[in-house]
């Protein structure tokens, strides 16, 4: 049984400014630059929240929420109440719509088979994140889960939220127009209740922010004096039919650090893959890697030449991978990439968020950060399917760290929730 409950928003009011000033992209997703372009564009700037370019941020982000509520920049509703939250965007010269349900859901360690985690998770993000719970007492940014709905009965009760005017519409800066509509009457959420009942979760985006909450959850209660109506022992979610056509997985190229595209490392890789050189161009590494969907094929680029991999049907490569995941599992690109291309080629061993190893969304981006001397290598690699997500999570398989990016992500400063000693829900 999946406990989802309405909560009292806190959001940005007028007196904020125009919201196309105060929304970013997630705090992961965010870098230097942009934490410097996001802070010129307005004093109550998202970010300055998420990601405070400030040494000590999270006391300086729980300063500004407090002062925030003061100015009556930020302020909480009176009514508890649940989002319909779509996201309409282009891309490949087409259009999409998502739509799903912002809502506190009731925290569920992953062996308790309701919430799935799809991919493994580094440690630093985690703690970062529960330094930032620890100190502000509120859900800055939503976890983004998945979940089945075939007789879409949350697709309806969503289509008619949207008959009614919505609290907020703003575009984001990659052109994506985000809508949120507030649903407050207590039967209609009852009624959501009740479906949600049925249902499981799959972890899309936001798994160090989910185990950090359950992190904070427990040293909660481990205070004593805890029911389960407070608040910590929720976190705020947006939660999306897989159904939905709008549930897009781009493919999350990685880029390595110190490590050269030798004879001696093409060799290595000639005894799994069919080597082809292919023009060192982002337009020939799409075009190979989409005509080569399901092949297992990924392409190398060092800044001077670039070269598809495509592997070989050859059933000793699987000796090469980890004996702990499943024969299903084996042949998904990312595990290939890591097991045969890292670990037994490369000799890469463990590697490390930004020391070691960067991750990158559009493949021109991954090849300038190659150029610009960022990294010494980049590999790019085919989407997985939300769908194949879906199915591997609920039989407890974990993909690599980074292996999904679900496009877009949902811009964060719409909606926080408070989770505060004394916050009930």
């Amino acid at each position: 049984m999946v406990d989802i409950r309405p909560f009292r928003a806190l959001t940005y009011t007028p007196k904020a400014g125009n919201p196309a000033d105060l929304i970013t992209q997630p705090y992961d997703k965010i870098d230097t630059a942009q934490q410097r372009a996001y802070y010129a564009l307005s004093p109550y700037n998202f970010c300055r929240l998420i990601l405070p370019l400030e040494e000590n941020k999270y006391e300086i982000a729980q300063q500004r929420v407090s002062q925030w509520l003061e100015e009556q920049v930020l302020s909480k509703e009176e009514q508890p109440a649940i989002f319909v939250s779509r996201q309409k965007f282009h891309l490949d010269g087409k259009q999409y719509s998502r739509i799903g349900i912002i809502a506190a859901l009731r925290l569920y360690p992953y062996s308790e088979n309701m919430v799935y985690p799809h991919e493994a998770t580094y440690k630093a993000p985690k703690a970062d994140r529960l330094n930032m719970l620890r100190n502000v007492q509120k859900d800055l940014e939503p976890v983004f889960l998945m979940y089945q709905d075939p007789q879409a009965q949350t697709i309806h009760f969503m289509d008619e939220a949207t008959k009614t005017e919505p609290i907020v519409e703003v575009t984001d800066a990659l052109g994506v127009e985000h809508t949120i509509w507030k649903v407050s009457d207590p039967q209609k959420i009852q009624h959501l209740q009740a479906i949600f009942e049925q249902k499981s979760m799959v972890i899309n985006d936001g798994h160090h922010r989910y185990e950090s909450a359950i992190a904070y959850r427990d040293e909660m209660r481990a205070r004593g004096n805890w029911t389960e109506e407070d608040a910590f022992n929720f976190y705020m979610c947006y939660m999306v039919p897989v159904q939905e056509e709008g549930v897009i997985v781009l493919p999350t190229h990685r880029l390595l650090k110190n490590y050269k595209l030798t004879p001696e490392v093409l060799e290595g890789f000639s005894c799994f893959f069919g080597i082809e050189e292919i023009e060192p161009t982002a337009k020939a590494i799409e075009a190979f890697l989409g005509s080569r969907v399901g092949e297992h094929a990924f392409c190398v680029y060092d800044g001077k030449k670039a070269c598809g991999l495509t592997l070989k049907h050859d059933s000793t490569v699987y000796e090469f991978i980890e004996a702990y995941v499943s024969r299903e599992t084996k042949v998904f690109d990312v595990i290939i990439l890591r097991d045969i291309v890292f670990r037994q080629v490369l000799k890469t061993g463990q590697l490390d968020l930004d020391d070691t190893i960067l991750y990158e969304r559009w493949t021109k981006d991954a090849l300038a950060r190659v150029d610009s001397g960022e990294a010494s290598m980049a590999f790019l690699v085919n989407p997985i399917p939300a769908k194949t997500v879906a199915e591997i999570a609920v039989q407890h398989e974990l993909l690599p760290e980074k292996s999904t990016d679900f496009y877009p992500k949902l811009v964060s400063g719409l909606v926080l929730m408070d989770i505060s000693v004394g916050e009930k829900l």
